[in-house]
């Protein structure tokens, strides 16, 4: 790369901060350190177009969990560490909506809903026992109660007739939320740069060597937020999941409004005015779906389609107008990873697929462990 003494004196000379990554953590973490330090020098390197990862490719969920996925949490994790979970991410939203705004994401209070095949009739009634219980330990967090039953208003097809609902989910508009942290990013003097992948790097003690391509520069301080690209970073402790999701055109007369979960969390659809966005299905190839690779398989997206079909617009007309896929960042555990990994070497990855919900938390904890 042939620089100009310009473009080195401005974007790589005396460089504070250098953050991998500008999804949701890159950002609030480049934000954060904004505030703690005001004539610092930040540059953020991002190896797409856009951010890479999952920050503009998920399905613009503001939820912390359905029944069934904290049921499923409870298994492999302590009851306090659930409990801690659920509020790390509820802090989350809250911070994201004060640091994007309601209106500037679309922020719509919609609620979340539970959906139950027919044949999961045992699913369904650990879920309803357990419902009280669950209710009881966020009690606290929450000042109400999170779940109840509620009869199926919506025509979907081959369930169990009641629903569990939340009334404190919503929807966003994913574009909208990353475009206004980008702007906000850009105004606090930020300096982004897009198609640069970080090749390689060394903490020399008093600074860090980082390689680009082609290049390379100096930094006093290097902070990863690569969420599912990060294994190599974490010695396994951060894998890849693919998530695969389609959009269909828009259906008349769609009286759908909301967001949806299916099958503790690995299903989950919502509609954009409307459209129904559906995603999910990695748990039908565990193997393929972990891997930093974008694309479709014919697996889940034949899923996909037999679930719009048969569950969620029954007897209804319907096109797919685009598919796509992004990549979380999931491990053995739930619990995010905010680490210090040398002197000048910082980490915030792991988000376990609650990026809308956890990654403004996790981007300003990251910046506070400087």
């Amino acid at each position: 790369m042939e620089l100009s003494y310009w473009e080195l004196k401005n974007w790589f000379t005396a460089v504070d901060y250098t953050i991998v990554g500008s999804g949701i953590v890159g950002l609030h973490a480049g934000l954060r350190l904004r505030e703690r330090f005001p004539a610092a020098k930040i540059l953020i390197l991002e190896k797409g177009m856009l951010p890479q990862g999952a920050s503009t490719k998920n399905a613009g969920f503001a939820c912390f969990g359905s029944l069934s996925e904290i049921m499923e949490d409870l298994k492999t994790h302590s009851e306090e560490e659930v409990i801690q979970l659920i509020e790390k991410r509820w802090k989350g939203l809250q911070l994201l909506r004060k640091r994007v705004g309601d209106q500037e994401m679309d922020f719509r209070p919609h609620g979340g809903y539970e959906l139950f095949l027919k044949d999961d009739d045992f699913g369904f009634n650990e879920c309803v026992s357990k419902l009280p219980f669950i209710n009881e330990i966020l009690k606290p967090l929450f000042k109400a109660d999170v779940f109840s039953k509620e009869v199926d208003r919506f025509r979907f097809e081959n369930i169990q007739e009641y629903l569990i609902f939340n009334p404190f989910e919503a929807q966003i508009d994913t574009g909208n939320m990353m475009q206004e942290l980008l702007k906000q990013a850009i105004a606090a003097n930020i300096l982004i740069l897009n198609q640069q992948t970080v090749t390689s790097y060394s903490d020399a003690g008093n600074h860090v060597e980082i390689v680009l391509d082609d290049f390379s520069f100096k930094s006093k301080k290097i902070l990863f937020a690569t969420n599912g690209f990060a294994g190599s970073l974490t010695n396994g402790a951060v894998k890849p999941a693919r998530a695969q999701v389609l959009i269909t055109e828009p259906i008349q007369n769609l009286d759908i409004k909301g967001t949806f979960h299916l099958d503790r969390g690995y299903y989950y659809f919502r509609n954009i005015g409307d459209r129904i966005l559906l995603g999910g299905g990695r748990n039908l190839d565990f193997e393929t779906e972990t891997t930093t690779e974008f694309g479709q398989t014919k697996i889940v997206q034949n899923k996909l389609e037999d679930l719009l079909k048969n569950v969620i617009l029954p007897n209804q007309e319907f096109q797919i107008a685009h598919r796509w896929s992004g990549i979380m960042g999931v491990g053995n555990s739930k619990k995010p990873v905010v680490t210090q990994l040398s002197e000048n070497v910082f980490c915030g990855v792991r988000l376990g697929g609650m990026g809308v919900a956890i990654g403004s938390l996790i981007g300003t904890e990251l910046a506070d462990i400087l």
